[in-house]
């Protein structure tokens, strides 16, 4: 109550002062925000300045300055902060190849963002992920596809990931000539950061050459600082050349201050300075004091975590001057203050977006737009696609991601106010198709969930969940909440469970009444990461009350008599690093093939919905599962029971439409032999079943292309740890792969002119066919070559443009092209620049060699 009442006090002074006469400078809205916080910044005691240097930034009464949070999530739709409209995973945003949609939906998301500021502004208190500062776009290459993070990215193309990064932050911050910046945005992870998960706090890049540096993984960050002014950088969690990223001067200082002229601020990854000195992780410094120092000599303005606390003892030992302090604290200050953070409401534009807005059908009109666009057809044999509705009464759903709802979201996501289900989508279509679930993802099973028989004490859907920020479940609770879905929390990526939970030392009591319609066999589950328990009926059959116990899953089954109501309580506490739970009430089986064959019956179609899901491909994560290590892949094939029951149904003589759902690619070559169509519907969003839907059945011609190079297996690949760019990605792979980056089908056919290039206006022109019977689009891909550089990539896109042709239409395209897209690593100089000499310019709708129409050029 003591922190509540401080806040609302620092909101009245601030009130007042705002309605009051201007008496200070800082207070003054028509000073500049470099004079207002060079003043404020003079009133601040030393303690106060490192309290605003923390993610939670309390409210200073005595000056009017209101609370912050620094730490707020927006990957694909406002994150982690009660009902969003959640968009597509950002692979398959990036797969749309459409950076006008995008700044489109991340306009969108910068307005629900400010809805729920003002919301949490007037309840008093703003917890975390309800500011204003977005810790979004991750613009890292996902240079390799283990990478279970890779889903958060635009793919492997610096030059994409440059597109897409630039309209992510025009969207969230806002036009260029507004008075206040309507959000902070943020580019992650600063830089050269790719996995793995399992060693991210103690692993070293060591001898990385300078062209990958400057080539691959450098150019995407400083587009975004230059051209659309971000006005924050998360550095990573991992060294390089020995150095921790936030405590490295030659990147946060030398390169991105320095060299790119960088004016905005560095925040560090949740928990990265605490990597300095712990055992274990990097141990570059020796106490959190002296790791704090180096942090902010590095230029590390913000920290999320609790390190910086020690900066008032660093100041005293003598390992930093306060006067360093002082240029981080002026650098976030002068952010707040281009928000309107410290001004009145009816001064700050952004505060008068109508609340109406959140989740409302026009975004959610713009999420299935963006599903659409994203999904991508990678195969169509004998033109299978699409799927005549009249003989809809010949198709089976099958797949154990057809009907999952929260696999649709990824990670990083809000909740939607409602999912369209890919089972659901294709129903809405073709009306009440049937669906036979047939295995897990991993394991020949089926477990149907009972989980939504369940209610609430007080008659809600699912189980009540109460927490308490403390491992005794004692005193008041910090908060309640429902829990409609089975359970499934962690802590991964330093994420709590409920908004104003500890991440550590907390617990939780989570209740429920079961009722069941029948008498059967059911299991309970248990997965967690320390203590938990689960109690049927008062009695405890599931027990893992022991301190500090790593994740782990127990099954217990018991029999339900039909009627009879059950109480199910959960017991969990957490005490130290991570933190998980899950839980579920289901029926398990294992379905024979027989079995399976029997259900699909005389179905001459079955549309297998596989994959795998952000259960099993995420952040730092601990499961279970063969395959999988951290949250990363260990090898990128299909798990091998999905790749059995597509084969079986294929020798069955039935037509496979396969549905592959993940954050990133797969090794895909049995199912190119034994399917007839493969769709790559990644996680498609809150709209994404019906966006599947549409392209099935034909209402939308597909026309995503993919920002990523499927291969054929991990065996094409160098070793996970290996950040050299050789062998990586369609600009320095030599193999044959299964899919080729920029890949993508469509129902009409296109066919490419011979490029013309005017040298002098920067303008390729090529003529492009529709030579199909139906309307479409296609996605024109220049990409270029230097000739006199054997050690280059094999090319590099440069340019790209989006083409809508009506059947038959020959379109004459004009892409501009200008001098300085042939920015190339000058191997005589070590530095990025346009090197004279003769060029190779490729044309295409992929980076296929086939695909292209090529021309030389001779660049001065």
């Amino acid at each position: 109550m003591k922190s509540k009442k401080l806040i609302i006090a620092a909101m009245f002074i601030a009130s007042a002062v705002r309605g009051g006469a201007q008496s200070l400078p800082y207070q003054n809205p028509n000073l500049t925000a470099e004079q207002r916080a060079e003043d404020l910044l003079k009133r601040l005691t030393l303690e106060e300045k490192t309290r605003l240097m923390m993610n939670g930034s309390p409210a200073i009464p005595r000056l009017g300055i209101p609370q912050f949070e620094w730490w707020n999530e927006a990957l694909h739709g406002i994150g982690r902060n009660g009902f969003a409209t959640v968009y597509p995973i950002t692979t398959c945003m990036a797969a749309s190849w459409d950076e006008t949609l995008l700044e489109q939906v991340f306009t969108t998301v910068s307005d629900e963002a400010r809805v729920k500021a003002q919301q949490a502004k007037r309840n008093g208190e703003i917890k975390r992920y309800q500011s204003l500062s977005f810790w979004t776009p991750n613009i890292n290459i996902f240079r390799d596809p283990r990478w279970g993070r890779g889903q958060e990215t635009y793919g492997e193309d610096p030059y994409l990931t440059e597109k897409m990064g630039i309209a992510v932050v025009r969207g969230l911050q806002g036009p260029d000539d507004a008075k206040y910046r309507k959000l902070l945005a943020c580019a992650k992870h600063f830089a050269v950061h790719s996995g793995p998960e399992w060693n991210r706090h103690s692993f070293n890049i060591e001898n990385l050459p300078a062209r990958d540096l400057w080539e691959t993984y450098l150019p995407a960050f400083k587009a975004l600082v230059q051209k659309a002014g971000v006005a924050e950088v998360m550095c990573a969690y991992q060294r390089i050349d020995g150095e921790p990223c936030c405590g490295n001067t030659r990147y946060e200082q030398q390169i991105l201050r320095d060299e790119w002229g960088f004016k905005g601020m560095i925040v560090s990854d949740c928990g990265a300075i605490g990597d300095f000195w712990q055992k274990g992780k990097h141990e570059v410094s020796k106490d959190a004091a002296s790791a704090s120092a180096k942090a902010v000599l590095s230029g590390t303005d913000v920290e999320c975590g609790a390190n910086y606390k020690r900066l008032p003892e660093a100041v005293k030992a003598g390992y930093v001057n306060e006067a360093d302090i002082d240029i981080c604290v002026k650098r976030l200050l002068k952010a707040r203050f281009e928000l309107g953070d410290f001004d009145a409401d009816e001064l700050v534009e952004w505060t008068k977006i109508p609340e109406s807005i959140v989740a409302c059908e026009a975004h959610k009109k713009l999420a299935l737009d963006m599903a659409r666009k994203g999904t991508v057809l990678l195969q169509n044999k004998n033109g299978l696609l699409p799927v005549d509705r009249k003989a809809t009464e010949k198709i089976v759903v099958m797949g154990p991601n057809a009907n999952d709802s929260v696999m649709m979201w990824g990670n990083y996501s809000g909740y939607p106010t409602r999912t369209i289900t890919i089972l659901q989508g294709i129903r809405r279509k073709a009306g009440n198709v049937k669906y036979i679930q047939g295995c897990q993802l991993t394991k020949n099973e089926v477990e149907n969930s009972r989980y939504s028989m369940i209610k609430s004490p007080d008659g809600q859907k699912g189980m009540k969940a109460t927490y308490w920020n403390n491992t005794n479940m004692e005193g008041e609770p910090v908060t309640t909440a429902y829990m409609r879905e089975p359970i499934n929390l962690s802590n991964g990526g330093a994420t709590v469970f409920a908004p104003g939970v500890n991440l550590e030392k907390f617990s939780a009591r989570y209740e429920g009444l079961f009722t069941p319609d029948q008498d059967e066999t059911l299991t309970l589950s248990i997965g967690c990461d320390d203590k938990a328990r689960v109690i049927l009926d008062g009695d405890t059959v599931i027990n893992r009350w022991k301190s500090r116990q790593r994740i782990d899953y127990q099954q217990v089954k018991r029999n339900f008599k039909a009627g009879k109501t059950y109480t199910i309580q959960i017991d969990y506490v957490q005490e130290n690093d991570m933190a998980a739970i899950q839980f579920d009430l289901t029926k398990k089986t294992t379905p024979t093939k027989e079995q399976l064959l029997a259900e699909t019956g005389d179905a001459e179609t079955v549309i297998f919905v596989g994959g795998i899901s952000p259960r099993l491909e995420g952040e730092e994560m601990k499961v279970d599962e063969p395959g999988f290590r951290g949250g990363d892949r260990v090898s990128i094939e299909l798990p091998q029971v999905q790749r059995d029951l597509m084969a079986m149904l294929h020798e069955a003589g039935k037509k496979v439409i396969f549905v592959n759902c993940s954050g990133g690619a797969m090794g895909l070559v049995p199912e190119s032999q034994h399917c007839d169509a493969i769709i790559q519907a990644w996680y498609g969003g809150e709209q994404g079943g019906d966006a599947v839907a549409d392209i099935i059945f034909g209402d939308y011609n597909p026309s995503g292309k993919l920002p990523i190079t499927f291969y054929k297996s991990a065996d094409q690949l160098p070793d996970f740890e290996d950040y050299r760019m050789a062998g990586r990605t369609y600009r320095y792979f030599h193999g044959e792969p299964l899919f080729p980056f920029g890949h993508g089908l469509s129902y009409s056919t296109f066919s490419y002119g011979s490029p013309k290039y005017d040298i002098k206006n920067g303008i390729l022109t090529i003529d492009i066919t529709n030579t199909g019977t139906r309307d479409g689009e296609d996605v024109a891909q220049v990409y270029i070559r230097n000739t006199a550089d054997p050690d280059g990539p094999i090319k590099t896109l440069r340019e790209y443009k989006r083409v809508a042709l009506k059947a038959g239409e020959c379109g004459n395209v004009s892409i501009e092209l200008p001098r300085e897209r042939f920015e190339v690593w000058d191997t005589k100089t070590n530095t990025m620049r346009v090197v004279p000499g003769t060029y190779e310019i490729m044309v295409g709708n992929s980076s296929a060699d086939n695909s292209l129409k090529k021309i030389k050029v001779k660049i001065k």
